[in-house]
């Protein structure tokens, strides 16, 4: 592609073109994700939907790949391409809160940090992701779970409406009344019908404090504890969501030396109610074994938002590999220890994180995230920083996967597929994958809409 042609779209665009050699467009070719490598043409940083729509066109005349960046916590690699354009939304991060009516309206460049912070000054919230730094928009698009999700459904389930920019680069305002297939389609069906560029969501008062922390317990303990947690968790209240968390336990003065860079369990735990009820229905969990480590307490509601900001650190090397189930059984859990007695990785991490309550009162049918009936979510996910080391953690990660195969649904979380795994969209959308490849027809014939866990029409 001639410099001189995106020299063009640039002076078109209300934001700006960086181009290979131009300077920053290092610092913009680098995604969160450090096992990706790429050097696309040029970053177009856009400052609103008319950007977005001309990029478009300009992709299209040109016949030019390119890929779509928000927040860019991206597992599989998919926000930066080689050799096009990435269309980079990250500019576009306004937020309007509506106190009264309790909604929020967001652009897609928005991160949760900063939508908790906005929303949080009113006393509100929305099911938000539980790492600060991820974005709004593929969260949401994919489905969205998190510490509210159990009490007030995913993130999907509490978009009113959205504003996209279609492959022929019209803007169209989407909701349950107004193109109702495509507002169903992108509740789940993540960025493969459009760029979004706009979200209103609905809010719900929340915090400003809540109780969160973690309880870590010693290895050794571990399959005591997740049993106990299985039996917990089947009939706790909504208000609380725990995960069960397999880490090596990090260097710093909170944990004995003897467990630094060893396996443990963590029960991250927040309970959205009062303090006096959280403490009395979170007393079990509390109590239960001999921790080496219990820090529950009140705090805001954006610190527990932060929680594991820390360990997801921009740069790292990340590959991702995911199930859901419908039960954590006995034999599940031994296959779970059996390869979480060691963690390739300084950052590598296995958990589950349960779903329920508002998540499954929803028709899977509803919209198109279809696994209303899981029980957990399983995440094996291998973090490391060594250019020269990805072999052993990527090797325990799809191997813990296959092993964890037979006691899992056959379902995954579009969300947390890997760069590999393009044979599992069937599995991400089950029933509704049919339906998704005919509205895929309808608005994408030409699967314009491709750097992405692609639906590939009709």
């Amino acid at each position: 592609m001639d410099k001189f042609q995106f020299e063009t779209l640039g002076k078109e665009l209300n934001g700006t073109i960086t181009k290979q050699g131009d300077s920053g467009y290092q610092k913009l070719r680098i995604g969160w994700n450090g096992f990706f490598d790429k050097y696309p043409a040029a970053v177009a940083l856009c400052k609103n939907s008319d950007d977005v729509a001309r990029c478009i066109r300009f992709v299209k005349e040109h016949e030019l790949e390119f890929s779509v960046r928000s927040g860019g916590h991206d597992y599989a690699g998919k926000s930066i391409c080689d050799g096009g354009l990435v269309i980079d939304l990250s500019g576009m991060n306004s937020i309007e809160i509506d106190s009264a009516e309790k909604t929020a309206i967001v652009g897609p460049g928005v991160r949760w940090g900063a939508f908790d912070e906005a929303a949080q000054k009113h006393g509100l919230a929305t099911t938000g992701a539980t790492v600060s730094t991820v974005g709004v928009a593929g969260y949401t698009l994919g489905g969205g779970t998190g510490y509210l999700s159990r009490k007030h459904g995913l993130a999907l389930d509490n978009l009113l409406s959205a504003r996209i920019i279609t492959a022929t680069g019209e803007s169209i305002l989407t909701s349950e009344h107004h193109y109702e297939d495509l507002f169903w389609a992108i509740r789940g069906g993540s960025g493969n019908f459009g760029i979004v560029t706009s979200f209103e969501f609905s809010l719900h008062e929340v915090g400003p404090e809540i109780t969160a922390g973690q309880v870590v317990f010693p290895f050794d303990q571990a399959g005591d504890v997740l049993r106990f947690y299985r039996g917990f968790m089947q009939g706790a209240p909504e208000e609380i969501a725990c995960y069960a968390f397999f880490l090596n336990a990090p260097p710093i003065d909170a944990f004995p030396k003897s467990y630094h860079g060893k396996p443990v369990l963590s029960l991250v735990m927040a309970h959205i109610g009062d303090s006096e009820t959280a403490q009395a229905e979170l007393a079990p969990l509390l109590n239960f074994g001999d921790p080496i480590l219990n820090v529950v307490q009140p705090m805001p509601y954006t610190a527990a938002q932060k929680m594991f900001d820390e360990g997801m650190t921009s740069g790292n090397r990340w590959y991702s590999k995911a199930h859901y189930l419908d039960e954590i059984s006995d034999v599940a859990i031994d296959t779970m220890l059996e390869h979480t007695k060691k963690l390739p990785g300084a950052f590598s991490v296995a958990y589950f994180e349960p779903m329920g309550g508002a998540i499954n009162r929803i028709d899977p049918e509803l919209t198109a995230f279809p696994h209303r009936d899981s029980a957990y979510t399983l995440h094996i996910f291998a973090g490391w920083t060594d250019t020269e080391a990805d072999n052993e953690p990527m090797n325990w990660a799809k191997e813990f996967h296959i092993a964890m195969s037979p006691h899992a649904s056959g379902g995954v979380y579009v969300n947390l597929m890997g760069q590999d795994e393009q044979n599992r969209i069937p599995d991400a959308y089950g029933s509704n994958f049919d339906r998704l490849k005919e509205i895929k027809k309808e608005w994408d014939p030409e699967n314009l809409f491709r750097s992405n866990q692609n639906i590939e029409p009709t």
